[in-house]
């Protein structure tokens, strides 16, 4: 219609079912981390320009920026991804935390780029960094956390795969190939993770700049087998979860400050874009202090457009969901106020039960109770509690059941403090 506002391309309304929805998702993601003892931390929207161009995101990421001139003159942008952040806050108090450092955070994102199915130019993202510790254990341990974080869901093994290579052994095969200047490695690298998104013939053109052909490339992923597999898988058997994980040195990753391990996640179905993805970055820290400050560090981050839309195609994770959104969005009793003369009397009821945790909700003005009761099953509330011409006694309807009791009033605090009813 002509003359509504409308929100801008690539970002969202969050009505009150897609709030449900969202907080499923950070709230299994904040459980799941701090399962794994990580804490939460945040850090600004906005970041200054230079903090994108040092840490060598590389061209792509640079060429999305939501950058700006602000009133002070000052070159800013809003933050496209955490890495940069965190890495800025590790770097002014390291010191002060005892190593590992195990944080993470969950904040909106923004990129200028096209909307597709499963990219927004803001979305939301869950970050996972383990910053101190070099080790495969370290790099088993945040695989692990991303693993069981998915499997909160109720994704299996059946459902995703992570896929994951090694940065390190790239830049060994380019350095046999010659490609040994570290910049044009990188270079070479962010074709090479275009390998399953480009015509063979475009990929042949830019490999040649770099004196590779596709051949050799293919070669080497199918023939290479770098040691930090076999122990990585290792220590993921001993938790049941190495049947996630599969060697694939088709990734590499986009972004230039990967140094090591990387992974993506993908659906079996291979029908979307990768749900999430990371690596080790232990240059980072360094690069940005200029050598004052040098801690190995690997994380991973989230989406939730792509997850989400993955929750919602699967049958079993989105009844999962689903289930978990009504009882987020569902009240707890509903009070019905059969005579309008116990009105101060029912606000009372109402107060007590919202003092103890419970939501409650009731009709604002007089209405007739067959109404009331037909706003009660709208409302998703177990149980409706009567206040009538009984009074001090209050009548217990089960919505569900279609049963009734009695309660006297001086009981109330009791049954509502053990009314069993869905967690939100």
């Amino acid at each position: 219609m002509a003359g509504i506002m409308q929100s801008l391309p690539g970002f969202r309304d969050f009505f009150p079912a897609e709030c449900a929805r969202r907080n499923y998702l950070t709230g299994t993601w904040r459980r799941v981390a701090r399962s794994f003892s990580f804490r939460e931390y945040d850090g600004p929207t906005l970041e200054p320009l230079d903090l994108y161009r040092k840490k060598n995101s590389g061209g792509e990421i640079l060429g999305q920026l939501f950058s700006f001139t602000d009133k002070g003159e000052r070159e800013v942008a809003l933050r496209p991804e955490m890495t940069p952040t965190v890495a800025r806050m590790l770097i002014a108090k390291a010191r002060e935390y005892r190593k590992p450092i195990k944080w993470f955070s969950i904040a909106p994102f923004f990129r200028y780029e096209k909307q597709q199915s499963g990219r927004l130019r803001e979305f939301l993202q869950l970050n996972c960094d383990l910053v101190g510790d070099d080790s495969p254990a370290a790099d088993a341990e945040l695989l692990a956390l991303l693993i069981e974080t998915l499997r909160a869901f109720g994704l299996t093994s059946d459902d995703i795969v992570i896929r994951v290579s090694d940065r390190r052994a790239w830049m060994e095969f380019l350095a046999t190939k010659g490609v040994t200047d570290e910049v044009q490695a990188r270079e070479a690298l962010t074709i090479i993770d275009k390998l399953e998104r480009e015509p063979r013939d475009v990929l042949e053109k830019k490999l040649a700049a770099f004196s590779l052909s596709l051949g050799e490339i293919e070669t080497f992923i199918t023939s290479a087998r770098p040691d930090f597999f076999t122990a990585l898988q290792s220590n993921l058997a001993a938790r049941g979860l190495d049947d996630f994980c599969q060697l694939d040195l088709r990734i590499v990753r986009g972004l230039a400050y990967y140094t090591g391990l990387v992974f993506e996640v993908f659906d079996r179905r291979q029908e979307r874009r990768a749900i999430a993805g990371g690596g080790r970055f232990d240059r980072l820290l360094s690069d940005l202090s200029d050598g004052k400050v040098d801690l190995p560090a690997i994380g991973f981050g989230i989406g939730d457009v792509v997850l989400g839309d993955l929750l919602a195609d699967l049958p079993a994770t989105r009844s999962k969901m689903e289930a978990a959104m009504a009882a987020e969005q569902a009240t707890d009793i509903f009070v019905i106020v059969a005579d309008e003369s116990r009105r101060p009397e029912a606000l009372g009821v109402v107060q007590l039960l919202r003092a103890l945790g419970r939501r409650v909700d009731y009709p604002l003005n007089a209405d007739k109770v067959g109404r009331q009761f037909k706003d009660a099953d709208a409302s998703g509330a177990a149980v409706a509690l009567v206040v009538g011409e009984e009074w001090p006694k209050l009548k217990i309807k089960d919505l569900k059941a279609r049963t009734e009791t009695e309660l006297p009033h001086e009981a109330l605090a009791d049954w509502a403090a053990n009314l069993q009813t869905p967690a939100p």
